[in-house]
């Protein structure tokens, strides 16, 4: 990309002189011009991500204040950036994927959830839900696989992939997932629940991860509001004397 470029060729013409003018050998030429290729792209790489993140962060204040649409404008401000430094136009493909998919437009989300950066394991868990959603189990685990390889220390990701499994009638294959999720995380006590349960027959319990896992839209709304009543109800009960 440009920075890169940029870089490249600050470094190379800042290298000529060393030898035409001070006879410098070529081989600390070449040494002195990586250093400066170094310095320079790591200087323009910083600039460029500083204003891709102030996007990012007026687009979450505007969806923290439920004005989606602004928010949505402004990531797509951020492609301009896109040919400067490298992963930047993935990253905005994520958020604003993100974004569409929370709003329940997972139509509209996919291509850019499609077309996100790997490592924003959120997003990819996104899109292989979209594709479970869309009975297509082999790109779901595709999906699943990259996230997983991306964030192998989070243990969410590895229970959601087992959820999905297990929804599309793989509960073999969602056990033998968590427990390779067992061994990635070093450990975990929500996996262990998942396994227990699954060995027993029953449905994975994931209220535990909270909104993390409501986000993902897996689980109808009237069966979270039954819940959070009897919640509340629960608590609400006086203890016999």
């Amino acid at each position: 990309m440009l920075n890169f470029l940029t870089a490249f060729v600050f470094a190379t013409l800042a290298a000529v002189p060393l030898n035409l003018v001070y006879k410098l050998e070529i081989i600390y030429c070449g040494l002195i011009s990586v250093v400066i290729f170094a310095a320079v792209y790591f200087l323009l790489s910083r600039r460029t991500m500083n204003k891709v993140m102030a996007l990012v962060q007026s687009a979450q204040h505007d969806m923290q204040a439920n004005r989606l649409e602004r928010a949505l404008v402004t990531l797509k401000g951020g492609f301009k950036y896109a040919k400067w430094q490298f992963y930047v136009k993935g990253q905005i493909n994520a958020q604003i994927g993100t974004l569409l998919y929370l709003k329940k437009d997972f139509a509209k989300a996919l291509p850019y959830l499609e077309k996100s950066f790997v490592r924003h394991w959120a997003a990819m868990c996104m899109l292989a839900v979209s594709y479970m959603k869309r009975s297509n189990p082999a790109k779901m685990a595709a999906t699943f696989e990259k996230a997983a390889a991306a964030s192998r220390k989070e243990p969410f990701v590895w229970n959601l992939y087992a959820f999905c499994q297990d929804k599309i009638g793989e509960r073999d294959s969602a056990i033998a997932t968590l427990r390779k999720g067992i061994k990635k995380t070093g450990g975990d006590e929500r996996l262990d629940a998942s396994i227990e349960a699954l060995q027993q027959g029953k449905r994975m319990k994931m209220e535990a991860y909270g909104d993390l896992w409501y986000q993902f839209h897996l689980e109808k709304t009237g069966v979270l509001v039954k819940k959070q009543t009897k919640a509340a109800q629960g608590r609400r009960k006086m203890p016999r004397v």
